[in-house]
């Protein structure tokens, strides 16, 4: 029988759910405050852009070195204490980052204390998720939260710019950041219920238990197979770290550097809402085309149109780019339970590095070549590699349907 799709009220009239949406949404929105008052706290100490750019990259480096090592604590404590615990650390240690008087070196060992937590919290949130939305509601939940959180991206960046520019203090900014993370802790303690992981009683040993999710994933083909597909994504996000050039180079100026950084950001949050409720079978069909389809629009990008056809491109690049949702779906019901942080904390800290390399690479290549040709390279380097991934692990049949996967999309248990 056809799996019956669930409605956006089906999901919201779970109150579970609806903590877990409200601590994360806000607590996006101030981490994103955060991120924008560094900047500007750190710049307006040391006038050094390589400085202010070396501590907002410590916001997001530290977690490829944690995820790993942490994120395994999520399968074997309550998640809802583990999320309350992460919380009230990283209120803690952004209290004192708020403290005007904090000198700078110590401001930086802040910067990554407060990151290295981060794969555990989202590991335990997402291993939470299938067990408070079973079913089909697991899909419109994911896809809401996704498109939820490139919304709260957005308005972050743009609110805490205001309340910086309003207020003319960066520490405000952090101490509002900082009580974000209690009202989250506080809601998750007591509108969520303890969710501890599911155990088949054969644990692994210590030794092992932190790299179990590691090989899991390595193990399994389809798993391995679509961590690959959402690491391409690296190659899809570029825009985002060369809309600067690229505006110098079209001649739009500074002015549209902020709107062609948005553009591919809101198409994930359209594309994430539209595929909220599609069946399996469909879900199975699109991922991989959808995939492919996502660098085309940047290949575009090689002509150097005028402004508002690139940020047609690249929101339809973001658009199609919400074949994540539907890969991490995938990804996360065909783990078990008891396996499941880990198993997403790999993945995870596999999509940050390939972010990471993936700007990069458009960096060095825009040193070389024009940022439009950069762009179009890494767009076309990703949908090529969609396509290889798809092949080599499985994804696609040679009849070009996709290969049948386990029943109810769930790996069995591996014996570790």
């Amino acid at each position: 029988m056809p799996e019956q799709a669930a409605r956006f009220r089906d999901v919201f009239s779970v109150g579970e759910f609806r903590v877990l949406w409200i601590a994360q949404t806000q607590s996006r929105i101030g981490d994103q405050f955060a991120r924008v008052a560094l900047a500007l706290l750190v710049f307006d100490r040391t006038s050094s852009a390589a400085l202010t750019a070396l501590v907002y990259a410590s916001t997001y480096l530290p977690p490829l070195l944690t995820a790993p090592l942490l994120a395994g604590l999520a399968d074997r404590y309550s998640r809802r204490t583990v999320m309350v615990a992460v919380e009230l650390i990283r209120a803690v240690l952004i209290g004192l980052m708020a403290v005007p008087a904090v000198p700078l070196p110590l401001l930086a060992v802040l910067v990554v204390a407060v990151s290295c937590p981060d794969p555990l919290f989202s590991a335990a949130r997402i291993a939470t998720l299938p067990q408070v939305l079973p079913g089909a509601k697991y899909q419109v939940g994911m896809s809401i939260a996704s498109s939820t959180d490139g919304i709260a991206q957005i308005a972050g960046f743009a609110l805490g710019g205001v309340i910086v520019a309003a207020t003319g203090s960066p520490h405000l900014v952090l101490a509002i950041d900082a009580a974000s993370f209690l009202v989250s802790a506080a809601l998750l303690r007591w509108g969520l219920g303890p969710h501890r992981p599911e155990t088949d009683g054969n644990a692994a040993p210590r030794r092992e238990f932190a790299f179990a999710g590691i090989r899991l994933v390595a193990r399994d083909r389809n798993l391995m197979g679509l961590a690959a597909l959402v690491w391409m994504f690296g190659l899809f996000v570029v825009p985002e770290a060369m809309a600067a050039p690229y505006a110098a180079e079209i001649g739009a100026g500074e002015a549209a550097v902020g709107m062609l950084m948005a553009a591919d950001v809101v198409g994930m949050v359209i594309g994430g809402l539209l595929v909220a409720r599609l069946g399996t079978d469909l879900r199975r069909r699109l991922t991989v085309p959808l995939a492919f389809a996502a660098g085309l629009p940047l290949v575009a990008t090689l002509l150097s149109p005028g402004l508002p056809v690139t940020v047609g491109l690249w929101a339809l690049s973001g658009l199609a780019s919400s074949y994540l949702v539907l890969a991490q779906v995938r990804f996360v019901q065909r783990v078990p339970d008891g396996m499941r942080a880990r198993a997403v904390g790999f993945a995870a800290a596999g999509l940050q590095t390939a972010q990471g390399l993936g700007m990069a690479t458009a960096g060095a290549l825009g040193e070389a070549v024009a940022p439009s040709a950069a762009i179009a390279a890494c767009g076309a380097a990703g949908s090529v590699g969609a396509l290889v991934v798809a092949l080599a692990f499985g994804l696609v049949g040679r009849d070009g349907t996709h290969t049948p996967e386990r029943s109810q999309d769930r790996a069995e248990p591996s014996r570790i």
